[in-house]
Parts: structure tokens; C-alpha cells; sequence
């Protein structure tokens, strides 16, 4: 399972970073949240807890915990990921109704 879980994550991180380097920006926000999503799901895989519990505690009966503070920066992660590709759907609406188009290229007047 963890193989799996490993190859996912770096399946979508590289997807996400191929699209990252697309000229067409709505390919290049969805590249984003590949990545943000990949990243979530790393920090998920760090956090899980796949150690032998004491028998000396109930925790042997419980099954294996995970750890809750790394539930909860994901838990901000994900809403953090949504405000900003919120916000980079935004940009690049502006962007194409400005420039008529929504290839990077194209646009000339975004360059320092």
C-alpha cells in the first residue's frame, strides 16, 4: 500500500508540473492543483502512523493511530489550495477577457 500510495503522489506531482510548463493558462492552474493535491496527499502518507503500538497501553486494541496535527495542516492545506486557485481562476478570467486569449504567449504585456 505505501508503494502505491508513493507512486501515486509522484505520478501527480510530475503531471502537475508538466502541466505547470503548458503555454495555456487554464492547463497551467489545473497543473497547480494537481500539485496541491499531491502535496496533500504526501503530507497524508508522512503522517500516518505504521509503528508497533506499546502493548502496555489500550492503544493495541484501537489499531494504529495517525497523528491529528498533521490531519489539520492538511485539513488548512486544502482550504489554503482552494482561496488561491480561487483566486488564480480569477487572475487568468481577467487576464483572458483583457488580452483575448489565454495563451501565455500571447500575451505580451505581462512581461517585467
Amino acid at each position: 500500500m505505501n508503494l502505491l500510495l508513493a507512486l501515486t503522489t509522484g505520478i501527480m506531482f510530475g503531471l502537475g508540473v508538466f502541466q505547470l510548463l503548458r503555454r495555456d493558462l487554464v492547463k497551467a492552474a489545473m497543473g497547480f492543483y494537481i500539485v496541491f493535491t499531491a502535496i496533500n496527499l504526501f503530507m497524508l502518507s508522512a503522517g500516518a502512523f505504521d509503528g508497533v503500538v506499546p502493548a502496555y497501553t489500550d492503544l493495541a486494541e484501537q489499531g494504529q493511530p495517525s497523528d491529528p496535527v498533521v490531519q489539520s495542516l492538511i485539513l488548512t492545506a486544502i482550504v489554503i489550495s482552494f482561496g488561491s486557485y480561487a483566486l488564480l481562476l480569477g487572475m487568468i478570467n481577467v487576464a483572458a477577457n483583457r488580452f483575448k486569449s489565454v495563451d501565455s504567449h500571447e500575451i505580451d504585456q505581462l512581461k517585467g
